[in-house]
Order: structure tokens, then C-alpha cells, then sequence
């Protein structure tokens, strides 16, 4: 392995990984957890059993794109929604050291006492005021007076500064200048291109890429639970469902929609399976890994060829988000749809050219698919993205392509993925605010 193929798989493990629910309640859990750790390390009174009996209060203050996407998704094992219960089951049973899995360790009695907690209104949740699109501020204070405090910036586990009794413990928040530590560089940093994500995915020495088949053990996973259960609207069910048949066939486009809506079915509705992520987003990670898999299931695919598909669609995905940032208006299942297009155009065959022709296909079609929160209804979302995906690399291997004179698109691939970064991330920004008003006034 040299150097730059060890910096892109540095990459891949550090924007891919398990996440348990969705990643913005998480994230509220993940900086409750740390700062009830630090209470906890710091006070000589703290008892083992201290969480489940102790009073304490709770307050959170997150931006507006986190309280967008935490407000109606469901919590693992809780049967509830929002940021309240995240918090609180943080407090009660969530560690640090879990990362986006924080709640691992969640069970019965924690989710007991965490409901305790939100009927009590020991937990209160504000707006931030902040420019940061991902940001959580998590205050605890216990009756013995000390009061803990950690804050989350830019990546949804990236906790920048912890405070005990109002004296800052740690604080690591990004530098202006550039100077960053190998763990605080964005996406951008690493200067990819497609052609190089291209010609990784195909080069690069299979051994070093073999851990990423662990995403279709966790997604697919996540699937069979979404077609086996009831759960949030059963869209990968319906789907399958034997009685639409004369409507969905039984194609491989069916079959590759109804797994992937099945999974974000089940983990939207709270089911306690982790996803594996892509950006910081589960959605994301079933969305770019499930079509993929789909296919390969379907055709008998190997290992060496599913992990390099793979590799390519979490890296055009991680490679397009770079321009967005984690969190925006545009809904992310048009980026990760974008990557499991080109997941698809690989084990098809396809060239780096072919790769191209399927990512100006997909921004030539969903760009503008909005994020109204995070909810079960994102699976109508993921099953909608997934037709593109497909429908774009089918075109593409017959070398269709979007023209250069065609709305957003540009001859060189590179500018028009910048340009769908812009919209994305400047040109909705009004659209984000309308989106969280219309929210929050309901």
C-alpha cells in the first residue's frame, strides 16, 4: 500500500462506520454521554448506579439542521421520537467511547428511566446560535452543584471542547489556518477527484479493502429487518409485496428499491440494528451500499468485485458531500443515490467515462429533492433515488449522457459537482430556514 491508497482508505474508515439510529439525535446522545462521563470521573460521590437514581437536569442547544433532523425520527427501542429521549437515554446508559453506536448498551431499564427523565422535563432542548450547520452544546448539572458541559462541531462525533464546573477541560475545535490534525481534515483537504476514486477502486490491492464488506453486513441486515417487521411505512415491503406485483414486477429494479427502502424503513422507525454510515449519515450509508448489494445478490457477484464497487460508490458519495457539508437542505439520498450509481456502472463493467456519463445523469434529474427532517417517510425518498440510480447507469452504459449545454452540467465532471455542492450548500440556504420554520410553527 502506498502512501496516497493508505490517506484514501485513512479516509473511507474515518466517514464510514456503525451508527445505532439516526446520526442527529445521536450526536445528542454522543455529547450528553461525555459530559455525565466527565461529572462522573471528576465527582468523588458519583456511584456506580448513580445515573439510573441520581437527579440531574439536562440541556441541549443544537443548530437548526440538527433539531430539522432530530425532531421526528425514531429513537432505538423506544417507540419515541426527538431529541428529548436521545438525551436523556445519553444521560442514562449512553458512553463516549461507542462513538455514533453511543446507545449500545441500551435496555430496559435505561429506556425506563430515560422516559422518567422526559416526563419529568429534566431535559430541555433550545436553538443554538451558531453559523455551524452541525453543532451540539450539551449542559448536565447534578444536585451537588458541578455541571458538565461538551460540544459537538462539524462531523456528528467530533466532540471540539469539554468543560467541567466552567473550566474548559479539552478543546480542539478546527483551525482557520489550515493546520489540522489528520482526524479534524474535511473531505476537501484530500483533494479527490473521480478519476482517481476510479482508478483506486479498481487498482488498489483487494486485502486493503476487504473491511468494507462489513457494509452489507450491517445494511443488509437492516433490510431483512425492514421486510420482516412493521415498520414506519413499510415501503421495502410493499414494494416486495406479492399483491403489487402487477405494478412493481419482479425486476431487479424492485428488488433493489425494496431492500433499500426496507432498511431506512426500519431504522427510521427506531429499530436497534446499526447502519453502516457514509458522511455521518445511515441513510446515506444504506442508500450508497444497498442497490450495490442488491446487484451483486442478483447476479452472483464475488466478494473482490462487490468490495470495489462498493469502495467507489462511499467514496463518489463521501467525495460529493465534501462540497455540501454533513448537513443542508438537499436531501443526502441524492448524493448517495449519485455513488451507488456508479457502484452499479462498475460491476456492470463500466469505464471511468461510463462513471461520468451516470454522476451527470443523476445531478441532471434529482438535484433540488429537499431534506425536510429526518423520518420514516425517508424511505419514499431512498426507494425514489434508487430508480434514478439505476435508470442514470443504465443510460450511461449505453452512453447516454446529460449535455454540457443542459442546466447545471459542465463538460468536466469535477465543476459540476461543485456546482451541485453551491446550490446545496449556498443557493438553499433560504430554503433551509423556510423548511425549519415550517417545522418548528406546526
Amino acid at each position: 500500500m502506498n502512501p496516497r491508497e493508505k490517506e484514501i482508505i485513512g479516509l473511507i474508515k474515518k466517514e464510514v462506520k456503525p451508527a445505532l439510529g439516526c446520526t442527529e439525535p445521536i450526536a445528542v446522545a454522543l455529547a450528553v454521554a461525555k459530559a455525565m462521563e466527565i461529572i462522573e470521573n471528576k465527582s468523588v460521590t458519583a456511584s456506580q448506579d448513580w445515573r439510573m437514581c441520581s437527579d440531574f437536569d439536562i440541556r441541549v442547544e443544537v443548530s437548526g439542521n440538527i433539531l430539522k433532523n432530530g425532531m421526528g425520527v425514531g429513537i432505538p427501542g423506544t417507540g419515541m421520537i426527538g431529541l428529548h429521549i436521545a438525551a436523556a437515554l445519553g444521560a442514562v446508559c449512553g458512553k463516549s467511547e461507542y462513538g455514533l453506536e453511543v446507545l449500545h448498551d441500551l435496555d430496559e431499564r435505561s429506556i425506563g428511566r430515560a422516559k422518567e427523565l422526559v416526563e419529568n422535563k429534566a431535559v430541555t432542548v433550545a436553538l443554538a446560535q451558531t453559523d455551524h450547520k452541525l453543532y451540539v452544546k450539551a449542559y448536565v448539572s447534578v444536585t451537588s452543584n458541578h455541571c458538565a458541559s461538551a460540544m459537538i462541531e462539524d462531523d456528528h462525533d467530533n466532540i471540539v471542547e469539554t468543560c467541567f464546573d466552567n473550566t474548559i477541560l479539552s478543546s480542539n475545535h478546527r483551525q482557520e489556518d489550515g493546520e489540522n490534525s489528520e482526524d479534524q481534515k474535511s473531505t476537501l483537504d484530500y483533494h479527490l477527484t473521480v478519476k482517481e476514486i476510479y482508478d483506486f477502486a479498481k487498482q488498489v490491492d483487494y486485502e486493503d479493502i476487504k473491511f468494507i464488506l462489513e457494509s452489507r453486513t450491517l445494511n443488509m441486515a437492516l433490510a431483512e429487518e425492514g421486510l420482516k417487521g412493521s415498520y414506519g411505512l413499510q415501503v421495502g415491503k410493499t414494494i416486495l409485496s406479492g399483491s403489487n406485483r402487477e405494478v412493481f414486477g419482479n425486476d431487479f429494479l424492485s428488488y433493489a428499491m425494496s431492500l433499500t427502502a426496507a432498511a431506512s424503513d426500519a431504522r427510521m422507525a427506531g429499530c436497534t440494528l446499526a447502519a453502516m454510515s457514509n458522511s455521518g449519515s445511515g441513510n446515506q450509508g444504506i442508500t450508497v451500499t444497498m442497490p450495490v448489494i442488491a446487484y451483486s445478490r442478483k447476479y452472483e457477484i464475488t466478494d473482490e468485485e462487490l468490495a470495489r464497487a462498493l469502495v467507489l460508490s462511499h467514496l463518489v458519495a463521501i467525495h460529493i458531500k465534501g462540497y455540501l457539508g454533513k448537513l443542508s437542505a438537499l436531501c443526502g439520498c441524492v448524493i448517495a443515490s449519485t455513488g451507488s450509481s456508479c457502484g452499479l456502472v462498475y460491476l456492470r463493467g463500466g469505464s471511468y467515462e461510463q462513471v461520468c456519463y451516470c454522476i451527470k445523469n443523476m445531478i441532471g434529474n434529482i438535484t433540488g429533492m429537499v431534506c425536510d427532517g429526518a423520518k420514516v417517510g425517508c424511505a419514499m425518498k431512498v426507494a425514489s433515488g434508487v430508480s434514478s440510480a439505476l435508470q442514470s447507469a443504465v443510460l450511461a452504459m449505453d452512453g447516454t449522457c446529460v449535455s454540457e449545454h443542459d442546466g447545471i452540467i459542465e463538460k468536466d465532471i469535477e465543476k459540476t459537482i461543485r456546482n451541485l455542492g453551491r446550490i446545496g450548500s449556498v443557493g438553499m440556504q433560504n430554503t433551509d430556514n423556510m423548511i425549519l420554520d415550517i417545522m418548528v410553527c406546526k
